[in-house]
C-alpha cells in the first residue's frame, strides 16, 4: 500500500480575491482521492480538517499517522467520519471490531482507536472510502450510520431546480462527536442547485465531496465572500475546501449527490449566516 498526503495552508479572503483559476484550484480543489491500493489525504489548516480517500483492491489499507500529526497513530488525537462511495461493499476494521459499509453508509470512529484498516469485499467491485478527520478532545464510541438513521430534511422544489434531501448522519442528533459533523445531500432528477440561499458560518469550515455526477457532466462549485464570489469546475469524485469566510454552493449539468463535512467551534447545524440570492456578486 501507499500513503500520500499534502498540506494546504489557510488563505486570507483579501488575498483570495486576486487568485486566478490555477491558484484557486491549487489551494481549494482536491482532485486525487482514489487510486488503487492507496490512501490519499489533504491536511488542511482550516480547523486542521483532513480530507482523504482510500481504495483497497488487492490489499487491505491501514490508516497511518502522517508526519504533520506528530502522533504515534492516526486517531491518537483525532476522530474520523467515513463514507463508502464505491459500488462494492467494504469493511472497516477498528481495533478488534469490523464494520461493514454498503453504498452511502457511514462510520464514526472515535479518538484513541489505534488500528484502522480499510478493506473491499470484492477486488472486482472495490469499496471507495471517503473520510474526514478532525481533532478530538475526548473519545466517543464508534458507530455505523445509514440513511435510515439520519435526520432527514427535504428542501427546495423542482420549480427552483433545487429539490433535495439532506441526510444529517454524523451529527449530534444522531451520535456524539467532538467537533466533526458529516452528512449527505441527494438532489432529485431535474434539480441541480444546492445550498441555496447561500450562507457562511464563521464558526466552522466545511468540505464538499461531489459524486454520482455522470460521465460527460460537471459541477460548478461557487465559493468566496458573498460580495466577491468565485467558481471551480469539478468532476465526480473530487472534493473542495470551503473556508469559514466562504459561501459553498453549486450548480451542475445533471443532478448529483455530495457529502459535506464540517469542523470548528460548535456543533449547531443551524448556525448559519444567510445571504439573499439577489445580494450575491
Amino acid at each position: 500500500m501507499k500513503t500520500n498526503y499534502e498540506l494546504r495552508y489557510a488563505a486570507n479572503p483579501v488575498d483570495a480575491k486576486s487568485y486566478d483559476t490555477t491558484r484557486l484550484r491549487h489551494d481549494f480543489l482536491i482532485a486525487r482521492l482514489f487510486a488503487k491500493d492507496e490512501v490519499n489525504m489533504v491536511y488542511s489548516m482550516y480547523d486542521r480538517l483532513i480530507v482523504g480517500g482510500a481504495m483497497p483492491v488487492d490489499e487491505a489499507l491501514r490508516l497511518e499517522a502522517i508526519d504533520p500529526l506528530k502522533a504515534q497513530w492516526f486517531t491518537e488525537r483525532r476522530e474520523i467520519g467515513v463514507f463508502n462511495v464505491g459500488m462494492g461493499d467494504g469493511e472497516v476494521r477498528v481495533g478488534d471490531e469490523t464494520y461493514t459499509l454498503g453504498y452511502k453508509e457511514a462510520l464514526y470512529i472515535g479518538r484513541g482507536e489505534r488500528d484502522v484498516t480499510f478493506m473491499s469485499k470484492s477486488k472486482n467491485e472495490p469499496a471507495l472510502f471517503y473520510f474526514n478527520s478532525a481533532t478530538a478532545h475526548t473519545a466517543y464510541p464508534c458507530r455505523r450510520v445509514t440513511r435510515d438513521d439520519a435526520v432527514k430534511l427535504h428542501m427546495g422544489a423542482l420549480e427552483t431546480s433545487n429539490e433535495r434531501t439532506i441526510n444529517r448522519m454524523l451529527v449530534r442528533e444522531v451520535l456524539p462527536t467532538c467537533q466533526l459533523q458529516m452528512g449527505m445531500t441527494e438532489l432529485e432528477p431535474g434539480s441541480v442547485w444546492n445550498t441555496m440561499p447561500a450562507h457562511v458560518h464563521s464558526r466552522r469550515m466545511e468540505a464538499y465531496f461531489y459524486f454520482e455526477v455522470p460521465d460527460g457532466q460537471a459541477v460548478c462549485h461557487f465559493m468566496g465572500e458573498p460580495e466577491e464570489t468565485r467558481h471551480l469546475w469539478m468532476k465526480s469524485g473530487e472534493a473542495v475546501l470551503s473556508p469559514e469566510w466562504s459561501i459553498h454552493s453549486a450548480a451542475a449539468t445533471h443532478n448529483y449527490t455530495f457529502i459535506w463535512g464540517m469542523a470548528g467551534e460548535n456543533l449547531d447545524y443551524n448556525d448559519q449566516d444567510f445571504y439573499p440570492i439577489t445580494d450575491l456578486k
